[in-house]
């Protein structure tokens, strides 16, 4: 089955300090996760795909959240620990990634069948992207060692509401308590 890795929103503005919407501590442990999912992928002859907010400066996201990830800023770049990965970058400016995005014709055009999630925020963007990949007959899988959130109750109830209403299959590599469910 042909299998695209969505990395969604590794970005500076969430997963390092300084920026209105660190995810904070727990978010960065996911980092060597995700570079291991993705070196194991790339082994496998996955296609990989960095999903970044990219938003205007008048975003209407921002009366919600503090503006972030401006498009052209140092905020909206994908973190240097993955920067090295070969994959396409497709900018969003909503919380899924296939909404007002190119991400669903690059998939069917390479027949893409499966999608591994994984990034931040578990509860927000994973979880509206995970939402439309279902809807759109996509298998998906979840690494929960490779996804998280600002709030550790968000997270988890987002993981169990992809797997119990969505049908998204949860992977679970880690055994360390707290992590993930």
């Amino acid at each position: 089955m042909a299998t695209a890795v969505l990395v969604i929103d590794m970005l500076r503005g969430f997963l390092e300090e300084g920026y209105p919407l660190f995810c904070g501590k727990r978010a960065r442990r996911i980092i060597p996760r995700v570079k291991r999912l993705l070196k194991r992928e790339s082994a496998a002859g996955s296609a990989i795909f960095f999903l970044c907010d990219r938003h205007a400066p008048d975003d209407p996201e921002f009366k919600m959240f503090p503006p972030h990830c401006i498009e052209g800023t140092e905020e909206a770049e994908i973190i240097p620990e993955l920067a090295g990965f070969r994959g396409k970058v497709v900018p969003k400016r909503r919380y899924s990634a296939f909404y007002g995005t190119t991400l669903d014709r690059k998939l069917k055009r390479l027949g893409i069948e499966r999608l591994v999630l994984c990034g931040v925020c578990t509860d927000i963007c994973v979880l509206h992207t995970a939402a439309d990949a279902r809807n759109r007959d996509y298998v998906v899988e979840v690494p929960t060692d490779c996804v998280a959130s600002m709030s550790l109750a968000a997270h988890r109830f987002a993981l169990r509401h992809m797997e119990k209403v969505l049908g998204v299959r949860l992977v679970r590599r880690s055994r360390r308590p707290g992590d993930f469910l």
